[in-house]
């Protein structure tokens, strides 16, 4: 395995070396292997979990890495043992709708987990000594919750955002819930006063102060609250953000809106945003409490961020990540199918993998060891470790995959609707959907176990019967709209 590891990576002879004559510690010495390029381009498919009925919309490890927790269109949320690929017990989220989003809460023995999903509820689901679970609402969004965020250690308290742009405070212990803030555009005056509500697609904690909450959304600005200074009733909208990210092209832009965030372990913020690129950010290239305010020359003093290329993201709410145990790499999926896996100190691409037959949406990484957990379009979860027996270079048509996302970004931005045909082409192509999902004839038998099976009836695998490719998340459509198409908007 040596001979894969590049040079760059550090002296693995003097390492190994100094780990057996007990002058490196275990722990250190695997952090830093973990984090080799050479084991990164190992990467290959370990397991495909299958399970559920509907697409994959959400997976995440527990805090000792050795289970796996999942949430589907199907409603169903399911617990693996991912190691032995085996389902351990499925239980009835209780939702009404898709699930985007599953937490196990810390400290809480994998016993409570928290959902959120595109009917608007965030619930809570506890198991209980039979094996049974119990499940119950804590709160409810008007439009779809695609993301909650855990405060970082702490067994009772959570946050949702959703689209109709409220942040919630949820805290297990009282089983209440509390809308902080509504978060709005900004204006061109003097900061107080705000306009149109942002639908909220992202929501993170920061790690290293869990005081900072960062929302992402319908617009081009990341939004950083200080959770001491808002208004616990929600009664005003004096909750402004102590800080705003965006990069400078993107400004008032108005054309773009953010689907993933993360944060790094030392408080970088990965930003990844619809039909445009992902920005690495750090804390010194805000643009303070109202990024309208900030004058051409305050913007010209600021650091551009680092730039992450090569993916699409057009179709869905994607996700965006960091990978190794120190977050070396960023990680996202794409419309093309693929996993995209970059170097984070110079943004070169890596590693590129088939994730999906369709969008690779969400990616979580362990806790602890080189293992990535993904989903997408199709109804299995997706384990990849370092298990090739070799280095792995990037495909040979990798310039021409680039290439194409980035000629469909190009075409996208191209195109200039108003409101009014755009919502008209919506409604057409929601009707359109629900006709098909109509007459769709009924899926006599689960697909295989080796994913052949797509339930269409027709044999060819390709599972379009079940899959939907369009989700509307523009909720002004209620009257006429359904939600339960797959989470690709």
């Amino acid at each position: 395995m040596w001979a894969t590891l590049r040079k760059g990576d550090g002296d693995w002879f003097s390492g190994s070396l100094n780990r057996e004559l007990g002058l490196t510690q275990p722990r250190s010495f695997i952090r830093r292997l973990s984090a080799s390029q050479g084991l990164v381009q190992q990467l290959d498919l370990y397991a495909k979990l299958v399970g559920h009925e509907g697409c994959v919309n959400t997976v995440e490890f527990n805090s000792t890495g050795k289970m796996l927790v999942s949430g589907s269109d199907d409603k169903q949320v399911i617990f693996w043992d991912w190691a032995s690929k085996k389902r351990t017990f499925t239980y009835s989220s209780g939702h009404l709708e898709n699930i985007f989003q599953t937490k196990i809460m810390p400290f809480s023995d994998d016993r409570i987990i928290v959902t959120s999903a595109a009917d608007g509820q965030v619930r809570v689901g506890q198991v209980l000594e039979n094996g049974r679970v119990d499940t119950k609402r804590l709160g409810k969004h008007r439009g779809a919750v695609f993301k909650l965020a855990v405060e970082p250690g702490s067994p009772y308290i959570l946050y949702s955002c959703g689209e109709d742009g409220f942040v919630q405070h949820f805290d297990l212990r009282s089983n209440s819930s509390t809308k902080l803030f509504s978060c709005c555009s900004f204006t061109e005056g003097d900061g107080s006063d705000f306009s149109s509500s942002v639908r909220l697609n992202g929501i993170v904690t920061d790690p290293r102060n869990p005081n900072y909450l960062s929302v992402g959304g319908s617009d081009e600005y990341v939004r950083v609250y200080d959770m001491r200074k808002c208004h616990w009733d929600a009664s005003s909208n004096l909750d402004r953000p102590v800080n705003t990210f965006c990069p400078h092209h993107l400004k008032e832009s108005g054309n773009v809106h953010i689907t993933g965030l993360a944060y790094s372990n030392s408080s970088e913020l990965l930003v990844s945003y619809n039909d445009e690129l992902i920005y690495l950010f750090q804390k010194n290239m805000g643009m303070g409490t109202n990024p309208k305010l900030l004058s051409a020359e305050e913007l010209q003093k600021l650091e551009e961020p680092q730039v992450f290329s090569g993916h699409r993201n057009s179709q869905t709410v994607k996700g965006v990540n960091f990978f190794g145990p120190n977050d070396e790499y960023v990680v996202s999926g794409s419309d093309c199918g693929h996993i995209f896996i970059w170097d984070k100190k110079d943004s070169k691409l890596v590693r590129l993998m088939v994730g999906d037959r369709h969008v690779v949406n969400q990616l979580e990484q362990h806790p602890t060891i080189p293992v990535l957990a993904t989903c997408g379009i199709e109804k299995t979860a997706k384990i990849w470790s370092p298990v090739s027996k070799k280095v792995q270079p990037l495909p040979t048509d990798v310039k021409e995959i680039m290439e194409s996302n980035r000629q469909g970004r190009e075409d996208h931005s191209r195109v200039t609707l108003t409101p009014d045909v755009i919502m008209h082409v919506l409604r057409l192509q929601r009707r359109q959907t629900l006709a098909y999902v109509e007459r769709r004839p009924r899926r006599g038998n689960r697909e295989s176990e080796d994913g052949d099976g797509d339930g269409d009836g027709d044999g060819d695998g390709d599972g379009e019967g079940e899959a939907y490719i369009l989700r509307f998340s523009d909720r002004d459509a209620a009257t006429d709209g359904d939600p339960r198409e797959c989470n690709i908007s």
